[in-house]
């Protein structure tokens, strides 16, 4: 059972007139508005050990406390899931998510998730919203994913994320040879037809921004380093299939399987075995909720991408 939260502050004098919700989020920065206001309506945030609502007004000078059991976010099933830890402390977790993991239940994955490996490994997490998971990686997207282990870190990573401070740097190989890198501003939403898909949608689609580089130029591939500088579902394998460099083994967004002509049998046959986007979220950087630095994680890509690699590599050299 995690502790309750037991806060108190009291109002400023100039802050007179002004909402509850409001000075509440000032005074209790370290958690969302939308969660205070759930709190005071549940009469979990008392005004001087008195039931208000949120939008009521202070006179200043008046006692605020918080007192609040947190409860489970949802119905969810521990498994014990092998978890790749790269860092821990009594706020965050980050992992090396491997490929074929869902990282959330959703219809169809209801159980062998992230989520659920999560709370097994943390059963506290279980009373934050997504048991601490802030962001996503796809099903066959290897890599760095973060995790908050309390509410106050939750709000922080949220927040980070919201203003684009979380640095996300991923590798790539797309199909087709690059002549430079470059930067996709396209915005995106739900593809019109499908609605599994994403797409670009220059009318009504939310903001997306990816920026790319070379690594290495193949015969018929390219090797690429990008960054997020928004997260979008499917942004990297949306934008670049849009410019014409469909993500390697990317049968959503990529089409058919392409295989180069003149290219070695080993070549064909690694291309054919590779039954994933060639994506990895290779370097994770952010604040750290409790001690405001800045920390940063790298991680190599999984053996599959290397051996494509390498398959890459030889093939050039022939």
């Amino acid at each position: 059972m995690t502790d309750p939260i037991e806060l108190e502050a009291r109002v400023p004098i100039e802050r007179a007139g002004s909402r509850l919700d409001q000075v509440a989020a000032e005074l209790f920065d370290d958690f969302s508005r939308s969660r205070l206001q759930q709190w005071i309506k549940g009469g979990d945030l008392l005004v001087d050990g008195q039931l208000h609502r949120p939008k009521d007004k202070l006179l200043g000078g008046e006692i605020l406390t918080v007192n609040v059991a947190l409860e489970p976010e949802g119905e969810w099933e521990p498994e014990d899931i092998k978890l790749d830890i790269v860092y821990e402390d009594e706020h965050i977790l980050v992992i090396n998510k491997p490929t074929r993991l869902v990282v959330h239940p959703a219809a169809g994955n209801y159980s062998g998730t992230l989520l659920n490996g999560l709370i097994h490994y943390l059963p506290d997490n279980e009373n934050i919203p997504r048991a601490g998971i802030v962001h996503r990686l796809d099903k066959d997207t290897t890599g760095l994913m973060v995790v908050a282990k309390s509410l106050v870190a939750h709000h922080s990573l949220i927040k980070q994320l919201q203003e684009r401070t979380v640095s996300r740097e991923y590798q790539a190989i797309t199909q087709e040879v690059m002549t430079g890198g470059g930067t996709v501003d396209k915005p995106m939403g739900r593809h019109p037809q499908t609605r599994i898909k994403m797409s670009v949608q220059e009318h009504g689609g939310k903001e997306a921004v990816t920026h790319y580089r070379v690594i290495k130029r193949f015969p018929s591939h390219t090797h690429i380093r990008v960054n997020l500088e928004t997260g979008r579902t499917h942004q990297i394998r949306v934008h670049m299939a849009h410019i014409g460099y469909p993500l390697v083994g990317d049968a959503t967004y990529g089409g058919r399987l392409k295989l180069p002509k003149g290219a070695t049998p080993e070549l064909h046959d690694t291309l054919r075995g590779f039954k994933r986007q060639a994506l990895h979220a290779a370097k994770l950087g952010l604040i750290h909720p409790e001690t405001d630095e800045y920390m940063e994680w790298q991680v190599s890509p999984p053996a599959d991408f290397e051996s494509l690699l390498l398959a890459l590599e030889v093939d050039a050299r022939a």
